[in-house]
């Protein structure tokens, strides 16, 4: 019998506030929504394996806080991260000028080598529950925009709802995929940070209400 290697991987999420970052997460490691979730304070920490292929990922995912109050406390979740999604709302224009300075400051302080997915959310604002069209005027941010934005940083785009699951697990898959096979030897990911965290094991099987499942990618 042959066995996969697991390859652990510090994954961060950045963006606005009520961009949609923690639906997203919960999402891909429970295929669970919540419509009124509450706002992350400080950062949540959580789980997850993904097999792709021959290789299983093991996502270490810090869920940051998107308030302006906790911007500063940034740079300890991305710290030494192999990849970062960054976050915004489709219908809401100045969450993209802020995914855009994200994506800055990850350039400028992040690790080199950090995959970087750009992650315009929350495409389900923007159809028609009739036809499932896209409803005229309801997109703020032109999937160009987002792609223009992408393809000039070398970044990953997608465009997700976190509501209907649309791309959230594409978006995982495809990090993953860019992830070397060396990557644990340069991971030196500090998740000793616990401002305001809390970490949720999805693999365990202490927690009767987790989903243990691995996602199949």
């Amino acid at each position: 019998m042959s066995h996969t290697k697991q390859t652990s991987v510090k994954l961060v999420l950045l963006g606005e506030a009520a961009v949609g970052k923690s639906s997203l997460v919960l999402r891909f490691v429970s295929n669970d929504f919540q419509e009124n979730k509450e706002p992350t304070i400080g950062a949540a920490f959580l789980t997850q394996r993904c097999t792709i292929g021959s290789k299983t990922i093991k996502f270490e995912i810090w869920d940051t806080a998107g308030q302006e109050r906790f911007a500063n406390l940034a740079p300890l979740y991305y710290r030494n991260a192999q990849a970062a999604l960054v976050v915004y709302d489709i219908t809401k224009p100045a969450s993209f000028i802020k995914a855009r300075r994200w994506v800055n400051e990850l350039r400028e302080n992040a690790n080199k080598n950090i995959i970087i997915a750009l992650v315009a959310n929350k495409y389900d604002l923007v159809l028609s529950e009739e036809s499932g069209e896209e409803v005229d005027g309801a997109r703020k941010v032109s999937i160009e925009e987002g792609q223009n934005l992408a393809d000039e940083e070398g970044l990953l785009f997608f465009e997700t709802s976190a509501k209907t699951s649309y791309n959230v697990n594409e978006v995982f898959m495809a990090i993953g995929e860019k992830i070397p096979d060396n990557a644990n030897k340069n991971n030196n990911a500090d998740t000793s940070v616990n401002s305001g965290t809390n970490r949720i094991d999805l693999n365990s099987p202490v927690d009767p209400n987790v989903n243990s499942q691995n996602c199949a990618c």
